[in-house]
């Protein structure tokens, strides 16, 4: 009798396991494969938010990575500005971890943000010399990943997005912005 029970329990252990991973296994952006996030460029920082359908059940973490193009200033010690730096472009980050419970029939909405970019340059390397101060004034986005991991650590959508042209401060026009979710 013992023994037929722990067999019933590690099949139903076995079913839960499978359930959730197949669950998860779909997970897309709510609207299907064309459906894209919406974004705000906030000057030193990107946001992106949509819904995400086809989850499963545990703790959902969601990762912006954007990078984009800067545009500085270099100040010298007698406060003379010279704009019109081309520094490199910028990588910046930003993570939402969700629980489990806010989970509703396998839909969770989301919105998420990078970090905002440092108010300065370090060592201000595009500026005429290290004694300058080389301010970032604002960022203009190329690009931008998404990833959703369900369990955390387990990624199971990436949705890359690309502007063109390179975004401008405030809500980016969806006509400007193509995704391609795997």
């Amino acid at each position: 009798m013992r023994r037929t029970i722990r067999i019933l329990l590690a099949v139903v252990a076995t079913f839960a396991l499978t359930t959730s991973a197949v669950l998860a296994s779909s997970v897309h952006l709510k609207g299907g494969p064309s459906a894209e996030p919406s974004f705000v460029d906030g000057g030193l920082f990107l946001s992106a938010s949509s819904s995400l359908s086809g989850l499963g059940n545990g703790d959902v973490q969601i990762t912006l990575t954007a990078t984009g193009n800067v545009t500085s200033t270099c100040t010298n010690n007698g406060g003379n500005a010279a704009p019109g730096q081309n520094p490199a472009p910028i990588t910046l980050t930003g993570t939402q971890q969700i629980p489990a419970n806010e989970i509703k029939n396998g839909t969770l909405p989301f919105s998420v943000r990078t970090t905002s970019a440092p108010a300065t340059i370090a060592g201000a390397p595009d500026c005429p010399n290290k004694t300058w101060t080389e301010s970032i004034d604002s960022l203009a986005f190329t690009s931008a990943t998404l990833t959703v991991e369900q369990p955390i650590g387990t990624v199971v959508l990436t949705v890359h997005c690309t502007f063109s042209p390179p975004t401008s401060d405030g809500q980016v026009p969806s006509g400007t912005v193509s995704c391609t979710q795997s």
